[in-house]
């Protein structure tokens, strides 16, 4: 890592820095309610369709991240449509993942331009994104946070119970589909920062760090954010002195943050135990 010259290399990762504040926010906040609802295995297949629609869109020469939130709304549709139990969910999940990746990776064979662009559908890319591409990302940002405030007193009732949720008059089928194309649109913001194999670094680590840790349910989303924001903009800072692509940074940030979680966890546990 060389931090020469760090200076003037700053401005060429600014809308990276704001896209990838906008992803931490929301991020942090939804995945909350994928730990929650026990989900992350279905972010991995949205995951892959939307890298699929993303390659598609690289391959045409269409908007790759209108592609990306075209393919990840398809996934979340299967998934909020077919997938209402659990078990449902992880086996369509199953059958997902493989087809959507093939996909992509049929696409990115296909498309004759820079190899630099199919690296970055997998991994991430630290100065692609554009003034166009940051523009979407917050709209996409403000859609998805607004649409969390609004169905987030029932979305809460019903990832911790949806028997009783059920029963006082939540429709919680509708409410599914409808946390799945917000999840949909969170997915596809993330692939284009971290890529669509490192996708759970965002969307699933952090929370899951931080519920191990936070005493109260705000408390949890304030450090599943705080999380997701460290992980994402320190990996951005690193990866522009570095050589490597973003993701190794964001997710070794990431998986740091949970290992400390742990062990704080652990050592409450202890201290509790010993009074």
């Amino acid at each position: 890592m060389s931090f020469e010259n760090y200076a003037e290399l700053l401005p060429l990762v600014t809308n990276s820095l704001i896209a990838g504040a906008a992803l931490g926010l929301v991020g942090g906040v939804i995945g909350i309610f994928v730990m929650m609802r026990d989900m992350a295995f279905a972010v991995h297949g949205i995951a892959e369709l939307s890298f699929a629609g993303a390659a598609f869109a690289l391959l045409i020469g269409a908007d790759v991240v209108t592609g990306s939130v075209i393919g990840s709304l398809v996934a979340a549709l299967v998934l909020g449509v077919l997938g209402t139990r659990a078990r449902d969910r992880n086996s369509i999940t199953g059958v997902l993942m493989p087809f959507g990746l093939g996909l992509g990776i049929l696409f990115l064979a296909l498309y004759q331009g820079r190899s630099a662009n199919k690296f970055g559908l997998l991994t991430g890319q630290i100065v692609a994104v554009d003034d166009t591409q940051l523009g979407a990302m917050l709209f996409l940002s403000v859609l998805v946070l607004g649409a969390l405030v609004l169905m987030w007193r029932p979305l809460m009732f019903a990832s911790v119970d949806p028997v009783v949720a059920r029963a006082r008059g939540v429709r919680t089928g509708g409410l599914s589909i409808a946390f799945m194309v917000v999840l949909a649109l969170a997915v596809a913001m993330a692939i284009q920062v971290v890529g669509a194999l490192l996708v759970l670094a965002l969307l699933i680590t952090p929370a899951a760090a931080a519920l191990r840790v936070g005493r109260t349910p705000l408390s949890t989303v304030v450090l599943s954010v705080v999380f997701a924001l460290s992980a994402v903009l320190g990996g951005i800072l690193l990866a522009l002195a570095g050589s490597l692509p973003i993701s190794p940074y964001v997710t070794t940030i990431s998986f740091v943050i949970y290992l400390v979680c742990r062990v704080v966890e652990k050592l409450r546990s202890v201290q509790r135990h010993q009074v």
